[in-house]
């Protein structure tokens, strides 16, 4: 395993993070327990989860992916060996049905949240707390552009978070923050007043970021590089379309897009095209899609850690070894052909 140091910290998280959204929708308790087994003997200490999660997010299933991994946690005694994440969930019409009403990040709300995490979780902290997503109207979720005259209510709160996130630092609760699905505004915003008002500052960064979509390098990776403020990239399969499963004569019923087939973010004609390129180069280079697709997240200057999600063991123990693949310049450059001619494709 190769481990990064996680924003300005003393911290070393393992390059590979294991995403854990199936937790009790697509994998059982008993499949996760074993999938978290498998990954801490295997050199990952990075565990990744949310409160909204499992996913997709509903009444039934929201904080099930963080039981799961609490009766895990309960279990083992070397909690001070893991690296653990969870989040906070952003504004959302349906989810603030069941989660919270309303969902904001207010004091209430923060403290609400991360209590309720932590009671799920079965532990007395959490070591990085991320902003599930922002408050203000901004373009992720498959929108690749941020629309002029958006409108927005928002207001600007940046520094009343960061002083309800330092509270949970001096009480203990988690010992550092990071943002997710942010913009280059955002994470600046955030630095430049903690800076200002000897603040909590962003540790890092959660953001789509795979073959199919490599909007963060314009913009925040400059803002991660410069400022330490690491990318934590998710989706680094696209949905497991860059596995390739979905170019097979009869796709995979049990796949992520099969089964929720509203998640289409991924599976445009533009993106299987791309795949389809992708593909190729992984013959020619003999490797498999999926190391070719995670190891070069893995090579990027930027990224913290990559943050792999699996149903099966088979599918995580290719992800974890994706690790050990370096791939050759000749296969990089051909890489950045595919992305000169069809550029993100899944934004």
């Amino acid at each position: 395993m190769q481990y990064s140091t996680l924003g300005t910290t003393d911290i070393k998280v393992s390059k590979i993070c294991l995403g854990t959204m199936t937790f009790g929708k697509q994998n059982t308790e008993k499949e996760g327990h074993e999938q978290l087994d498998y990954a801490i003997d295997n050199g990952v200490n990075f565990i990744d989860t949310a409160e909204m999660y499992a996913v997709p997010s509903s009444k039934e299933t929201q904080g099930k992916t963080e039981e799961i991994i609490g009766t895990w946690l309960k279990k083992r005694s070397d909690r001070d060996k893991i690296i653990l994440a969870t989040k906070v969930t952003g504004p959302s019409p349906t989810m603030a049905k069941y989660i919270r009403e309303p969902l904001q990040f207010d004091k209430t709300s923060i403290h609400a949240a991360i209590d309720g995490s932590l009671k799920r979780l079965q532990t007395d902290y959490v070591d990085l707390y991320q902003l599930h997503w922002p408050e203000r109207s901004v373009n992720c979720f498959g929108v690749r552009n941020y629309p002029a005259g958006m409108e927005d209510k928002w207001q600007d709160n940046f520094s009343e978070v960061l002083q309800t996130l330092k509270e949970l630092i001096d009480e203990g609760k988690i010992k550092h923050f990071g943002v997710s699905n942010e913009t280059p505004w955002g994470t600046m915003r955030f630095l430049q007043l903690a800076e200002k008002h000897n603040l909590p500052r962003p540790m890092s960064i959660q953001n789509p970021y795979s073959l199919l979509n490599r909007t963060f390098e314009v913009g925040l990776s400059e803002v991660a590089m410069r400022e330490k403020v690491g990318l934590l990239a998710y989706s680094p399969l696209g949905f497991g379309m860059l596995t390739g499963k979905y170019h097979t004569e009869t796709p995979p019923a049990d796949g992520r897009i099969s089964i929720f087939p509203n998640y289409a973010r991924y599976n445009s004609e533009q993106s299987r095209e791309a795949t389809s390129r992708y593909m190729a180069i992984a013959e020619k280079y003999g490797v498999s899609m999926t190391h070719l697709a995670l190891s070069f997240i893995n090579s990027r200057p930027f990224t913290t850690a990559n943050i792999i999600g699996a149903t099966k063991m088979s599918q995580l123990k290719e992800n974890i070894e994706s690790i050990n693949i370096e791939l050759p310049m000749e296969a990089l450059k051909e890489i950045e052909a595919v992305h000169a001619a069809i550029p993100n494709s899944a934004p």
